[in-house]
């Protein structure tokens, strides 16, 4: 924890929040146009001292890197298999007693149209708080921001979004796009 605090701060960076006293939640992670954001979440994960799960594509674990993602923390998700990763995140969620999962809604470091909304449904099926995080490039933060139980209505939900990372600085602010969900049909 002290090497990882360290780190931060000659960098210039401050971590912001805290850490929630909920033993369950779906973190969300954003804006995120870099690489550099995957490696500033491990170290403040790192500096927070708390173990926390992330989900990204399955060929990120492949040999010979893939056992070091794993350490990390790291889950594969095959998002070209055709399987319910809303209903697999969901089990690990009932599986265990404490469970930190964090997930980048815009699933890519391009700019996107749309959020993807996995990690509110996951939330909301397992009955477990939305911690919004966030990477401030102007400001050097990073960060914990408010929980979200997320209801009925993911419209009325979006909005606490927006409104919270509306004043984040993403590295690439050109790449960061609408907080928004993709229509339904």
């Amino acid at each position: 924890m002290a090497l990882a605090s360290g780190v931060m701060r000659l960098f210039g960076w401050r971590p912001v929040g805290i850490l929630p006293d909920v033993p369950k939640f779906v973190v969300i992670g954003a804006p995120h146009t870099s690489n550099w954001d995957f490696i500033l979440s491990m170290v403040f994960i790192a500096a927070v001292g708390v173990r926390a799960y992330w989900m990204a594509k399955h060929t990120l674990f492949r040999f010979p890197y893939g056992w070091f993602f794993s350490a990390l923390g790291g889950v594969p998700i095959n998002r070209t298999a055709n399987f319910n990763v809303v209903e697999q995140a969901v089990q690990e969620f009932s599986r265990r007693d404490k469970f930190i999962l964090g997930i980048t809604p815009e699933g890519t470091r391009s700019r996107v149209d749309y959020w993807k909304s996995g990690f509110y449904y996951i939330a909301r099926a397992a009955k477990a708080p939305i911690l919004l995080c966030f990477f401030d490039y102007r400001r050097k933060q990073i960060g914990f921001g408010p929980l979200l139980w997320p209801g009925e209505d993911p419209e009325a939900d979006l909005e606490i979004i927006r409104a919270f990372y509306a004043d984040k600085t993403a590295k690439h602010p050109e790449k960061f796009g609408e907080i928004q969900f993709r229509p339904r049909s």
